[in-house]
């Protein structure tokens, strides 16, 4: 706690700034550098003053005019997110005009928002719902006008605008951040609303439902569709024997909103969980993300050597990764001539689903058609894909019948009133459910490039490689690049893209031939799928980079760090597949991008 005019030194010095600001703030006196905004110093001495649109560095905009305050010798109020301080200035946070400004934009704000809490996703976790609590804001003393739109209710991603204040988060993510821009302002005046640009249906438009407008949004105006009861259904149904998967992501993230501590919030612990919420079997994606590296570690070694014939390959350079559905329909919606590029290799959760109704049904004796394959993953993008027409066998039974999203998950463990935390840990059913240490940071940014190297050297060679020997593609840089030596297959270029505004740019300096690489990793989500769209919400905090830390340090812990190495993956290629790429694996685990389309796909916009 800062005492009463105390002067306190801000180490604020981004920038480069030295010119340093005296001011202020609450009988505080604060010294900040140059251009600091208020919000920004009253922050430097735990002076918190809310806000609701703002987003540092995207929509810092004041539109919602919650974090007014008063300054002194300004006949009006200012926006503390976007006014620089100033020598001298005295600012008052909460002072009677500012608090009543406050409370009234408020009351303005629900006028137009659909208050019933009980049934929101986001009761609890709103900071629309806190900011009118600390108001004290027990009843509304205008009228409430709700606009009642339809949605389409089949679409991964739910848009509720009785919810919306207009804060135009989800605009500026899409568009400035992501590069799509599906959402836009709609009407004018009073009756301006937050909708798909040009209006139309959201399953018209190229979203790609990556998430991350939901992620961003303060209030429940923007969720996922909602599975859970589809999943408690079939487990509830006798004739049923429902599967689960977990995502390597989701490890790092699933007791975040059920105030569970990182290290003990175990993969194990969950196990156990699922368990007790009736899943018959409880298995690890990791597995299939071992699988994965080794049909598109191979693919990638199919590629190159093809090149190195002087026989070139059709399919063009560089090879993309494939296992990020929110990717693979950007591509296919904004750049259709990169499709060919993409790896052919299905993602992990649906080679998991094309294992678990074959070989799995085979090894216990069941029919398939009794197989309900659900997938716990850090995505909503994963819910459009494993619909998709190609990821289905051949009687037409999809490889998985449901995703849900981390924060799903959550929703049916509370339900059954499941408290992890007091539960043992449990290890996953077998032989679907050992994976390795370069399984696990599949859910971090690099991590799909780095796995698939520590393997394609050893498919090379023979020999392991360091583990830790690629670390140039770690990191949260948006894009990366780096360049290895692989003996015989001579120096390999690759590059590490997350976000798909940074996909954007890499495939426009790819078309302008700036750039050239023979392997590319991209996730839609900017640091992975450790920050998926899917994942826990904490208002104005991005957690990417302490997740997927977490996943890099499971994999420097683990006895096994190669893919290639995976027991259960060996003795699945040597009693049921045969070979990467052989005739069995390219069936189950391969697929067509070019069998089916998305909306409005148009070159390069």
């Amino acid at each position: 706690m800062v005492e009463p005019n105390k002067t306190t030194v801000s180490d604020n010095t981004e920038n480069g700034a030295h010119n340093m600001v005296k001011l202020t703030i609450d009988n505080c006196e604060v010294v900040v550098p140059e251009h600091t905004t208020i919000l920004d110093a009253a922050k430097s001495v735990s002076i918190q003053i809310p806000t609701l649109c703002y987003l540092r560095d995207l929509n810092e905009i004041g539109g919602c005019r919650v974090c007014v305050v008063e300054v002194e010798g300004c006949d009006q109020l200012v926006a503390a997110c976007n006014n620089y301080v100033l020598d001298g200035m005295v600012v008052h946070t909460n002072s009677p005009k500012a608090r009543e400004a406050r409370r009234t934009n408020v009351q303005l704000l629900l006028s137009q928002h659909d208050s019933r809490c009980t049934s929101c996703v986001r009761s609890g976790n709103c900071n629309l719902q806190i900011i009118a609590n600390d108001l004290g804001i027990f009843y509304l003393p205008y009228e409430q006008h709700l606009a009642r739109e339809g949605w389409d209710f089949d679409f991964p991603i739910i848009r509720d605008n009785d919810k919306c204040i207009k804060c135009m988060r989800c605009i500026k993510v899409c568009e400035s951040v992501q590069g799509l821009g599906i959402w836009d302002l709609t009407n004018r005046a009073t009756h301006t609303a937050v909708g798909t640009r040009g209006r139309a249906p959201i399953g018209k438009t190229d979203c790609v439902a990556c998430g991350q407008c939901i992620t961003h949004c303060p209030t429940g105006a923007l969720r996922e569709r909602d599975d859970t009861e589809t999943v408690f259904d079939a487990i509830a149904d006798p004739d049923k024997i429902v599967l689960v998967q977990i995502a390597p992501a989701v490890r790092s993230a699933w007791g975040e909103e059920l105030g569970i501590p990182r290290e003990e919030a175990t993969v194990e612990r969950l196990a156990c969980a699922l368990r007790r919420v009736g899943f018959e079997y409880v298995f690890d994606t990791d597995f299939s993300a071992d699988l994965t590296i080794m049909e598109e570690g191979s693919e990638l070694l199919e590629r190159l050597g093809a090149a190195v014939k002087g026989g070139g390959d059709s399919r063009g350079w560089p090879m993309f990764t494939s296992c990020c559905p929110g990717w693979v329909r950007f591509v296919k919606a904004r750049y259709p001539e990169f499709v060919d590029n993409l790896s052919t290799s299905k993602s992990p959760q649906q080679m998991f689903g094309a294992i678990a109704k074959t070989y799995f049904a085979e090894k216990i004796g069941i029919d398939p058609k009794r197989l309900f394959v659900v997938s716990i993953m850090p995505c909503v993008a994963k819910k459009s894909e494993c619909t998709l027409p190609t990821m289905r066998g051949e009687d037409g039974i999809p490889d998985v019948d449901v995703s849900i999203t981390t924060r799903e998950l959550d929703i049916m463990l509370r339900a059954n009133h499941i408290s992890p935390v007091h539960l043992p840990e449990e290890e996953f059913d077998s032989p679907l459910g050992s994976g390795t240490g370069a399984a696990v940071v599949f859910g971090a940014t690099g991590g799909v490039m780095d796995a698939a190297l520590r393997s394609a050297y050893y498919l090379v060679t023979g020999e392991n490689p360091d583990p830790d020997a690629f670390t140039a593609v770690r990191g949260m840089d948006g894009w990366k690049e780096a360049s290895f030596t692989i003996p015989t297959a001579g120096e390999v270029k690759v590059a590490v893209v997350s976000g798909l505004g940074n996909a954007r740019k890499l495939l426009y300096a790819l078309e302008r031939g700036e750039v050239s690489y023979d392997f590319v990793e991209v996730m839609a989500c900017p640091g992975g799928c450790a920050g998926g769209g899917g994942q826990p919400i904490h208002d104005g905090q991005e957690l990417a980079e302490a997740r997927g830390g977490v996943l890099w340090r499971l994999d420097k812990g683990e006895a096994l760090r190669f893919s290639h190495e995976n027991p259960d993956v060996q003795a699945l290629y040597r009693d049921y597949l045969g070979k990467p790429l052989g005739e069995k694996s390219h069936h189950l685990l391969h697929t067509d991008h070019l069998a089916w389309e998305m909306p409005q796909a148009q070159r390069g916009q």
